[in-house]
């Protein structure tokens, strides 16, 4: 991976802002990393900033669905459906070991909306659009063989279909590496400060470089801003009023063996109808999530609150009575905040999810949209910066996302491993593997993650940051309880010598680490609350 993405890399920063760009992306999440890649692919010189790690909003904070939208028929929105599948399919077959099926179930009870036809007729739609068909109704007995522990009273069967899950925060760092391979940049820990008119269109940004205090003016043709639930700061430099209603998700962590699940179970939240789910993940079980006004501060890290808690926590025990589920059985909790356009609905599950593109002054901005259709968007950002590129020319069909990847070799891993392991490293597993000390290719007890990802993650993966190793290059800030305290001596012995921290930076990261975790990844005190926030 190209310098600056090393440690100590950030020397050779200057030089790189003075060349001449085609595109500057500002955002380093999903979208900005989709439309990098598609930018740099098509001959374009791309550079993108993140001003704090890639992936750290919203795009390591989801619900790790890759997901057709399902709901969204009920909606009439037979166009969204259709593209969402599509896009997930793409992503089941290019990105295997990162991208993987997963199953839902849904119990039918009694009185319980939607009903069994409606629910049926929904699930009939969606097979057509992904091309197959499966059973989707079970009778009591069967369903309670596919999802035990739910609740059994009043339960008369049960429907089971299948959509996909991710890794988010890998998807996006697979993205950008794929960029990268066809000529793009990308910097975290780099801001805008201010955006650069030239006859009153902006040609550019300063930036503030994050780690070192430095400043630096960068010019483009075009800035697209890819901040997602941050857009409208960018857009106030340019005078347009706000379009963005920030709402926040909630999820909770939990031990597979405290929940275990074979399929994701869904269900209607007993207080106001809304969909939560559980579901298994990368070794634990997440359970997930709140759809509420975010009134904090854009600038502050989200976290969930005690009424967010108390919603989730009530889902589960009316879902799974029988095992007692309490706050005790949480290892982590995140919260993300999602860019949806303001359509002033009262109840924020009711706004739409579509992405849009906003041209103001030659600032481009694109946010909303969903995970899923992150190339969809992507293209449709070029569609709309074309005409500001003279010279430039192309058809903006779609392509793979990510080009093939030769097998693993040799025994050290079992075939799921390899699978793993390519689908979120793609070409460069096999150095991710050559790289491992000795005993690195050992899993980190009740996580999926090898310790040898640690290590290539410090020298190869642009960590700024202890955070940025331990809740996103791995999720072992999520999987274990602590966030992993009681590993830290070994991840230090492993990890420092590739960072080249001394001593005291190490101390210092591990201190505002653990800080982090505690104040946005645990439990809140069974008293916190915070203002303004609500469940419609």
């Amino acid at each position: 991976m190209s310098g600056h993405w090393r440690a100590g890399g950030r020397a050779a920063l200057p030089e790189l802002f003075a060349r001449d760009w085609d595109i500057v992306v500002v955002g380093g999440g999903i979208t900005g990393a989709g439309i990098l890649l598609e930018a740099a692919r098509r001959g374009l010189k791309a550079l993108l900033v993140e001003q704090r790690d890639f992936a750290w909003g919203t795009s390591s904070r989801s619900s790790k669905l890759v997901h057709g939208g399902l709901r969204y028929l009920k909606e009439g929105k037979f166009g969204l459906t259709l593209e969402s599948v599509r896009e997930r399919q793409h992503l089941l077959r290019e990105a295997a070991g990162l991208v993987e099926p997963q199953g839902f179930a849904f119990g039918d009870y009694t009185g319980r909306k939607p009903g069994r036809r409606v629910f049926l007729l929904g699930l009939a739609i969606y097979d057509r659009m992904a091309g197959q068909r499966a059973r989707h109704y079970f009778k009591a007995e069967d369903f309670a063989m596919l999802a035990p522990n739910v609740a059994r009273e009043g339960l008369e069967g049960g429907m089971c279909y299948t959509d996909a899950k991710t890794d988010d925060a890998r998807l996006v760092l697979r993205v950008l590496r794929q960029a990268q391979e066809y000529g793009g940049v990308a910097v975290n820990y780099m801001a805008v400060q201010t955006l650069l008119r030239e006859d009153g269109q902006v040609r550019g940004a300063t930036l503030l470089d994050g780690v070192d205090g430095a400043s630096h003016a960068v010019r483009a043709k075009v800035v697209i801003s890819a901040t997602g639930a941050w857009a409208d700061g960018l857009r106030g430099q340019v005078g347009a009023g706000a379009k963005l209603r920030p709402l926040r998700g909630s999820h909770l962590v939990l031990p597979a063996w405290r929940l275990p699940l074979a399929q994701a179970v869904s269900l209607m939240h007993p207080s106001d109808g809304r969909p939560v789910f559980a579901y298994p993940w990368e070794g634990v079980t997440l359970v997930g999530t709140t759809d509420i006004d975010h009134r904090a501060d854009m600038k502050l890290e989200a976290a969930i609150t005690r009424a967010e808690v108390d919603y989730l926590m009530l889902a589960l025990r009316v879902q799974f009575p029988q095992l007692e589920l309490g706050e005790a059985d949480v290892i982590a909790t995140y919260a993300g905040v999602r860019p949806v356009i303001d359509s002033g609905a009262a109840d924020p599950s009711k706004e739409g999810r579509e992405h849009a593109l906003w041209l103001e002054d030659g600032l481009l901005t694109v946010t909303g949209g969903k995970l899923t259709t992150f190339r969809v968007i992507a293209l449709d950002a070029l569609k709309r910066a074309a005409p500001l590129l003279p010279g430039w020319r192309d058809s903006l069909l779609p392509l793979p996302i990510f080009r093939p990847v030769p097998p693993l070799p040799g025994r050290a891993l079992n075939e799921a491993q390899k699978r793993r392991l390519l689908g979120r490293y793609g070409a460069q597993a096999a150095l991710l593997l050559a790289a491992a000390g000795p005993g690195e290719l050992a899993s980190i007890a009740g996580t999926e993650t090898l310790w040898a990802q640690l290590r290539w993650a410090a020298r190869c993966e642009a960590v700024q940051r202890l955070e940025d190793l331990l809740l996103r290059r791995t999720r072992i800030g999520l999987q274990l309880r602590g966030g992993g305290l009681d590993i830290l001596p070994r991840v230090r012995a492993i990890c420092q010598p590739e960072l080249g921290w001394d001593d005291a930076r190490w101390d210092a990261e591990q201190a505002a680490y653990l800080a982090l975790w505690q104040s946005h990844y645990s439990l809140p005190a069974p008293d916190a609350g915070a203002a303004g926030d609500r469940h419609d």
